[in-house]
């Protein structure tokens, strides 16, 4: 009966064409609007699949939370009933929390800094204890350097923040660094931001240009400022149970294609932080450039909690961090 309910199960994940032989359709969740680089990079990682498998394999991209946001994505991939998630950082970290630990204040001085650092052990590493969880890393993706809007004054200092309901992903360490800054963190899902920053339910939030742009939270929000408190990943999932139920070649052919993917996600990823400031400045957004020193020194407790709980991976990553700085 197990056997029978789960094979259930994975088949709601991998749906058999009627028109071609052996044609396989994977879903792919992910909660990006349309014009983001996530977005953009799933929609290149799903042709690269069916290029690369002869129209064997083919990957359904549903954005903007079409199958899901991140959190039920992460459990129906553990299920095997969905078998791909461009995910997040902060809702994967609630599977496995060390992957909270990228997100360590102020630990990355670049973008490149943040990638060279994932694609070596500290990858690896997490890999591992994604798969101990049901879930296969294909690959560490972007997801910027993060930056706080609100609406009610520009931050120029950790006491700006003082008392500020500030939006954060379901990710603990978020929630330590502005519980450390003084603002009131409050975790909500990614699709609800607009709505609850428009109605006032939240002051702000924080995300890199790229997710404020594309998802039009600037829209609702008066004040961008520059704090670059912390750096987030963007983890492509997929479903271990399904991923067993695929040949070693299909295998090696989605491997590839998260790896190029996972390129073209980046230097998007890049361009959007250059590119984005005007953009937001025709839009009527004030910004503000920050001394992040005054931030640094207010997180510093946030590193001493996490070195509590995940000593070994926080001094490889901090010792990463420093050895492939720019």
């Amino acid at each position: 009966m197990k056997k029978t309910m789960l094979a259930s199960a994975i088949a709601g994940a991998i749906l058999l064409s009627s028109t071609a032989a052996a044609q396989q359709t994977l879903q792919l969740a992910h909660n990006a609007a349309e014009g983001n680089p996530k977005w953009d990079a799933s929609a290149l990682f799903a042709e690269l699949v069916e290029e690369g498998t002869d129209g064997q394999l083919r990957i359904d991209v549903g954005g903007n939370a079409q199958y899901g946001d991140d959190m039920e994505a992460l459990t129906q991939m553990r299920l095997g009933t969905l078998a791909l998630s461009t995910n997040s950082q902060g809702a994967t970290s609630s599977v496995v929390p060390q992957f909270s630990v990228l997100g360590l204040p102020f630990l990355f001085d670049s973008l490149p800094t943040a990638w060279r650092v994932m694609d070596g052990e500290v990858g690896e590493e997490l890999k591992k204890l994604a798969e101990e969880k049901g879930l296969v890393l294909l690959g560490l993706w972007d997801n910027g350097i993060r930056h706080v809007s609100n609406n009610v004054r520009p931050i120029n200092t950790p006491e700006d923040l003082n008392g500020l309901k500030i939006r954060t992903p379901p990710d603990e360490m978020t929630v330590d660094i502005f519980s450390a800054l003084g603002a009131n963190p409050t975790p909500m899902s990614f699709s609800e931001l607009y709505i609850g920053l428009q109605q006032g339910v939240v002051d702000g939030q924080e995300n890199p240009l790229m997710n404020i742009y594309s998802s039009k939270l600037h829209e609702v929000q008066d004040y961008i400022s520059f704090t670059g408190h912390k750096y987030e990943s963007t983890p492509l999932l997929m479903s271990k149970l399904v991923w067993d139920t695929l040949s070693p070649e299909h295998q090696e052919v989605i491997q590839q294609a998260a790896t190029e993917a996972g390129e073209y996600n980046r230097q998007a990823s890049l361009r959007a932080d250059e590119e984005l400031v005007s953009e937001l400045e025709a839009a009527g957004v004030a910004l503000n450039e920050v001394d992040n020193g005054p931030f640094i020194e207010a997180t510093s407790s946030v590193y001493d909690q996490w070195r509590t709980q995940y000593p070994e991976l926080v001094e490889m990553v901090i010792n990463a961090a420093e050895r492939e700085s720019q």
